[in-house]
């Protein structure tokens, strides 16, 4: 009882230190140890450190690095080679900004379904947003809704293909790839954006009805700090070559994942690497081949217009450290903590929330660990190291596919990660330059309101339907 209690305490603590800014590179190992002290296990707590701490996070690095850092960097050459721009200006265009919720909402969901970062998508859309919010009239405080509805959502957790790390966590625990359950996370996805679109249009009705416009004057609406941070960003390329990368992330990855793997010969690998399984890698091996066929293209494409190509690879690849490493702190944390005695009561308990059917459980752990952290990757990432090889044995018992758990998981841990102490919904609200208590109630409804009535839709279908 008292390890549980000391488990609950670092978790509470770790949940408010976050908020008020605290980095978790320093939070995740402080808590752990807190958690072994208050559990009374003081003899090895230098030994859950270097032994437990360190090695999960170590093997969470061997294993993503890669994801992480092509990921940054394909993000920032999308952004600074201009092909963001000519995406979003070519939506607004087609779209008009008449439908300008829609034409943001689109804009973002392109960028990030093709593997662009969402904070480069955030910095890159905002000066467009802003543009069409104002020349339609539409509150400014509706702008980080938008952006979060295409952002954070169904193209990072449901769409099937996604290169967001969300939806590449689960690929080792449960052998699955990125287009896990694929019908299913359409109708997830679609559900996240029908219901978000309807939202935010039925918010602008109400608020030009009461007579609310934009609310803030081009005049005093200084944005030159948002623009300034994304170096290129106002710069165009023909829209063929900017659309071509996001195609080759999804398409390369497809060809390998369906076609090139499962005729692959993979004797002479797994003769040398004795301790490999290949279904457990393949997943992560296309998405890797994926992202480096587009980065290179991108380069090749535009050489002779950059400016300053090797800034732009630099700036993309020290971008991707700090939330690496965030994450594998939270994932040595979740290590140290289920070494504890106390964990195995939290455990089974949420096990045996809904016996029956392991996806229940599943989804509530995912979206629990996701709140605390204030993090989708994060709560996932522990979640699936503590809990993973039990989820995949029940599902295994219950006939249900791990394709059908991947999905779960991913849509689950994109239900409470943006809390108010989120880092992605502050660093969002500092772009557009807005409050929480102006913005933050419509962020919740599209980002986790029409997520959980999607997660529910798709535990229920896969239930009665299986994966599909």
């Amino acid at each position: 009882m008292t390890s549980t209690l000391a488990i609950v305490i670092s978790l509470v603590l770790l949940m408010y230190l976050a908020y008020r800014g605290i980095t978790v590179l320093l939070l995740a190992p402080l808590m752990a140890a807190l958690a072994v002290v208050l559990s009374g296990d003081f003899v090895h707590l230098l030994p859950l450190y270097t032994q437990t701490f360190m090695t999960a996070l170590g093997g969470y690095v061997i294993q993503f690095l890669p994801i992480f850092l092509l990921g940054a960097l394909f993000g920032q050459l999308m952004a600074e080679s201009g092909a963001a721009n000519t995406l979003a200006r070519w939506i607004m265009e087609k779209l008009g900004h008449e439908r300008a919720i829609l034409t943001v909402v689109v804009a973002c969901g392109l960028l990030t379904y093709g593997g662009v970062s969402l904070f480069v998508v955030a910095f890159a859309i905002y000066p467009i947003a802003r543009d069409l919010f104002q020349a339609a009239d539409i509150p400014k405080r509706l702008i980080p809704a938008t952006i979060a509805l295409g952002s954070f959502t169904f193209t990072m957790t449901a769409l099937p293909g996604t290169p967001a790390i969300q939806n590449a966590i689960p690929i080792p625990y449960y052998g699955t790839n990125v287009f896990a359950a694929p019908g299913l996370g359409i109708i997830g996805g679609l559900i996240m954006f029908a219901g978000g679109i309807w939202y935010l249009q039925s918010r602008a009705r109400k608020a030009a009805a009461a007579g609310e416009g934009y609310g803030v004057s081009a005049e005093t609406d200084d944005d030159s700090i948002a623009t300034e941070e994304m170096p290129g960003s106002r710069s165009e390329m023909p829209l063929f070559l900017a659309l071509l990368p996001l195609i080759l992330v999804v398409g390369v990855n497809a060809l390998f994942i369906y076609f090139v793997f499962p005729r692959a010969d993979m004797t002479a690998i797994t003769e040398r690497f004795t301790d490999l399984a290949p279904e457990r890698v393949t997943g992560l091996w296309a998405l890797i081949i994926a992202l480096v066929v587009a980065c290179t293209t991108l380069v090749v494409s535009r050489l002779g217009h950059w400016a300053q190509l090797r800034q732009t690879v630099n700036r993309g690849i020290y971008g991707f450290m700090l939330p690496l490493f965030n994450t594998a702190s939270e994932v040595g944390y979740g290590a140290v903590i289920a070494s504890l005695a106390g964990f195995a009561i939290i455990r089974d308990a949420v096990l045996n929330v809904y016996p029956a059917n392991p996806l229940v459980s599943e989804a509530i752990a995912m979206n629990v660990l996701a709140g605390i952290t204030g993090s989708s990757s994060g709560g996932l990432s522990i979640a699936l190291q503590t809990l993973g090889e039990d989820y995949l044995r029940m599902a295994e018992v219950a006939g249900i596919s791990p394709d059908l758990l991947h999905r779960v998981a991913v849509m689950a841990a994109g239900g409470f990660d943006t809390l108010p102490y989120c880092g992605a919904i502050i660093t969002l609200l500092a772009i557009c330059k807005l409050t929480h208590r102006q913005s933050y109630l419509n962020i919740a409804a599209v980002t986790m309101g029409f997520p959980l009535i999607a997660l529910a839709t798709v535990i229920v279908l896969g239930t009665v339907f299986g994966s599909f």
